[in-house]
């Protein structure tokens, strides 16, 4: 069963990369006390990932702040190296923070699992993006399909 609007969010430690290396980061540290909008997407480097849904995020950050948003965050089933490295090729800065669920823990945790196995990928995050106030989900959209339409920053900022 997957999270849904009103769901609080489960207390799991994510990592995120820093010029010292990886630092934990858990989902409570992230949200607690804050309005943060969370944007997981299936791989990074990945074509639609990479060329429209982390820009468009990266390109709204004052936006979404300008709406009372604290924080901005990507996740990912990847290693927090990959992300870290994301990031920097995608010129994220202090924009969005890159955090990586290596092991998936998340992903499952809110029941959002997808198979990309048949892309070679395993077991990755489903395209969503959610706001998240003080730790409860206040927003969530979920990718039906391959694409992006609901989880775009567009939409989410419609929302705020």
């Amino acid at each position: 069963m997957s999270i849904k609007v009103g769901d609080r969010l489960p207390s799991v430690t994510l990592t995120t990369m820093t010029d010292k290396g990886p630092k934990p980061l858990t989902t409570t540290e992230l949200c607690e006390g804050k309005k943060v909008v969370l944007f997981a997407v299936p791989g990074a480097f990945t074509p639609t990932c990479s060329v429209q849904h982390l820009p468009g995020f990266i390109n709204n950050t004052q936006s979404f702040k300008d709406k009372g948003v604290d924080s901005v965050a990507c996740v990912s089933v990847n290693d927090p190296f990959v992300m870290g490295a994301w990031g920097k090729d995608r010129g994220v800065g202090e924009d969005v923070l890159m955090l990586s669920d290596g092991n998936g823990e998340f992903t499952a945790a809110i029941g959002l699992e997808m198979d990309g196995s048949g892309f070679g990928l395993g077991t990755r995050s489903q395209r969503y993006a959610m706001i998240v106030d003080d730790g409860v989900v206040s927003t969530l959209n979920v990718e039906s399909g391959p694409g992006l339409d609901v989880s775009s920053a567009e939409t989410i900022l419609s929302k705020l």
